[in-house]
């Protein structure tokens, strides 16, 4: 059996022990579209790049079982435009745009609409992954589903600390700008696509007018870098729980990852699942209040699913029920305001407060809601 078989075995039993209900058609095409359409590269892969791949292929399914598959078409798609208007970068930058232009009432949802609506019809890797998820199904649901959790993880990809669907934007703007849609002024469109963007990364400034360049060469390597760069950080984060925390809790992370869920990692430990639940807590507490601090937030909140705005703070529907009861009016603004993805900044000038402010009062809804966690 080949690398490729083993793994494409593994995913089935995975696929079927989370989707019981899935016809075995639909987990053979998971499975393919995971496995990818040429399993021989495996077979020459070196240890590091099959972590990466394994890692990729692990990304792109906790996507797509957490956002996309089972979902009706228009929530699946709402829910891909919601994940991506969240990229603070990204949003600041539609807003400055089409403040320029003279069509002041689109909004930003409008414009990643029509941005990624290009990126489909017009990216080169968008339209291998179309034709090789038709190769996968013939479902047209679950083509939507694979398409779109397809889609966010190529938007998400980081470009030089920036998500790749940042340079997308600029790829639009200058195609809107020649066809005279937006009428924005041809030395405020260069102040968008070169010294805003420098303001940014001062040391590494990036010339954005070369999109093609960085779209064709610079994605692969960002990308596979950065997936070294996660191998890192769980390695350093891995090491810090056997120091600070103790060694049950770097066995914890390690079947965490592979997507273990809480009972089965109790099961795999041999270690009751109150207490499983007990380390996980301690675990995030960690995580985000000392070494996150350190190394790379984003990550580890994805890889405990307590972010506000993806995982409603970690918690269960009915304990964040009973968490948004417990808040007062004002706690509660500030929540949704949060999950819609404001920024503290602008969230502050909406509640006419100081940025400090904000930022304490989150941090005590941040601890309420590990509390109601715990006590759960």
């Amino acid at each position: 059996m080949t690398l490729a078989e083993e793994w494409a075995k593994d995913w089935r039993l995975r696929i079927q022990t989370d989707f019981p209900s899935q016809s075995s058609a639909a987990v053979e095409s998971m499975v393919r579209w995971l496995v990818g359409e040429n399993p021989d590269r495996v077979t020459a892969m070196t240890g590091e790049e099959r972590s990466i791949a394994q890692q990729a292929m692990d990304y792109r399914y906790r996507i797509l079982q957490q956002r996309y598959l089972g979902v009706g078409p228009e929530q699946a798609y709402r829910r891909l435009i919601q994940r991506l208007g969240s990229l603070f970068l990204l949003r600041n930058k539609i807003r400055t745009w089409v403040a320029l232009s003279r069509d002041r009432q689109r909004t930003v949802v409008d414009v990643l609409q029509e941005v990624v609506q290009e990126l489909l019809q017009n990216d080169r890797y968008m339209q291998q992954q179309l034709n090789w998820i038709a190769q996968c199904t013939a479902n047209p649901r679950l083509r939507n589903s694979l398409l779109l959790a397809s889609t966010e993880e190529y938007c998400l990809r980081p470009i030089r600390n920036q998500p790749l669907l940042a340079y997308r934007f600029v790829n639009y703007l200058r195609r809107s700008q020649r066809g005279g849609m937006t009428q924005v002024p041809t030395n405020d469109l260069v102040r968008l696509v070169s010294d805003e963007v420098i303001a940014e990364d001062a040391d590494n400034p990036v010339s954005l007018l070369d999109n093609q360049a960085i779209a064709q060469y610079q994605e692969d390597q960002e990308w596979e870098h950065r997936q070294v760069l996660r191998n890192t950080v769980q390695q350093e984060f891995s090491a810090y729980l056997v120091e600070n925390v103790e060694p049950l809790a770097a066995e914890w992370l390690k079947l965490y990852l592979q997507g273990y869920t809480q009972e089965a990692i109790a099961t795999a430990l041999n270690v009751p699942i109150k207490q499983i639940y007990r380390l996980r807590e301690k675990i995030s507490y960690h995580a985000v209040r000392v070494f996150a601090l350190k190394a790379q937030p984003d990550l580890v909140a994805n890889w405990l699913e307590v972010s506000l705005q993806e995982h409603s703070l970690g918690l269960t529907p009915e304990q964040w029920q009973q968490y948004l009861d417990s808040l007062t009016p004002e706690q509660c603004q500030l929540i949704n305001k949060l999950k819609a993805g404001k920024s503290i900044e602008s969230i502050a000038r909406d509640l006419n407060l100081k940025t400090n402010q904000v930022m304490g009062e989150w941090g005590k809804l941040y601890l309420a809601a590990q509390a109601v966690r715990t006590a759960s």
